[in-house]
């Protein structure tokens, strides 16, 4: 019987693949899987649990009267590895508190901005999260809703150095104005931000005042002047700033592999040349919001330097 009637055609041999090419293949597949976003949950966005918030103006925020009924907007906000809820449309601000229990207060509180690119508001692991971890140490926690100036819903007319500043600064003098009640000592009240929160909580660290004797609303008369501060990859660190003798110490913080690293370090710099007491830490890894993530890297343990830092300063004696 000759070739053509065979009733197949011949075929190559065809070599198996190697251990070590089936270990490449499932390595590739891996990473692929893993470089994939997580898909959006298909429940409505809403907030993480959290104690009920308190209105930061009595009478509704200057400047909102005309938007201060319209709701706050919850999205979920999708990124390479994680989804996470944000708040948008914010005309009522408003401070979150999680106070420790009286027995473990040690009297230092700390408000908290959350980032977001002035856009919205990351309001779980640069806020309540973060505020629930203080908390428990004795650490009184503030999350603040400030007004946005680039609120992804459009059409804010809100600034940064003019209504956001306003909320952080009121929200220092309400903390103070209410330190008993909540357990504080109204001289160890400090502000953290992280990114755009950052921003805000250094303009509220610089730009102060002692409070208006004559004013009607006792908030008012309290000083604005927080005695602390942190700045977690701020925003626009330097340039607008003006440190002094009066600038309250800071605590400074970022990763290594974060574009804002460099204008950190400089606002260091110009930090320790003022004469302000800083401490600076910069990590090998981390990336920009991480916040108060559960990752394997040494980044994930900065809330621990915050609270060394802040027992240095004496602001955790009970």
């Amino acid at each position: 019987m000759n070739q053509t009637t065979l009733p197949y055609a011949v075929q190559p041999r065809r070599s198996r693949p190697t251990p070590l090419a089936v270990a490449a293949l499932f390595l590739t597949i891996a990473a692929a899987a893993m470089s994939a976003p997580p898909p959006l949950p298909s429940t409505p966005a809403q907030e993480p649990a959290h104690p009920a918030s308190i209105p930061l103006w009595t009478d509704g925020a200057p400047g909102s009267a005309a938007k201060q009924n319209e709701p706050e907007h919850v999205d979920w906000r999708q990124e390479p590895d994680i989804v996470f809820p944000i708040v948008s449309n914010i005309h009522r601000p408003s401070l979150t508190p999680f106070l420790p229990a009286r027995e473990t207060a040690t009297g230092a509180a700390v408000i908290i901005a959350p980032g977001g690119g002035h856009m919205f508001l990351t309001v779980d692991r640069e806020g309540y999260d973060l505020a629930r971890w203080l908390a428990a140490r004795g650490i009184a926690a503030f999350v603040l809703k400030y007004r946005l100036a680039r609120d992804r819903a459009g059409g804010s007319t809100y600034r940064v150095e003019v209504e956001a500043l306003a909320d952080a600064q009121h929200a220092i003098r309400l903390v103070r104005n209410r330190a008993a009640e909540w357990a504080v000592d109204p001289r160890r009240i400090g502000i953290m931000g992280f990114s755009a929160g950052g921003q805000i909580a250094a303009l509220a660290a610089t730009q102060f005042d002692a409070g208006k004797a004559a004013a009607t609303d006792p908030v008012d008369r309290e000083s604005s002047r927080p005695d602390f501060q942190g700045l977690i990859y701020p925003g626009a660190p330097q340039g607008a700033l003006a440190f002094s003798k009066e600038t309250p110490p800071a605590f400074l913080l970022c990763a290594s592999d974060d574009n804002l690293a460099g204008p950190l370090a400089q606002c260091f710099l110009e930090m320790k040349a003022a004469g302000v007491p800083a401490e600076l830490h910069i990590y090998q890894h981390g990336g920009h919001g991480f916040g108060v993530r559960e990752r394997p890297m040494p980044v994930t343990a900065w809330p621990v330097r915050f609270v060394e830092w802040l027992g240095d300063l004496g602001l955790m004696k009970r």
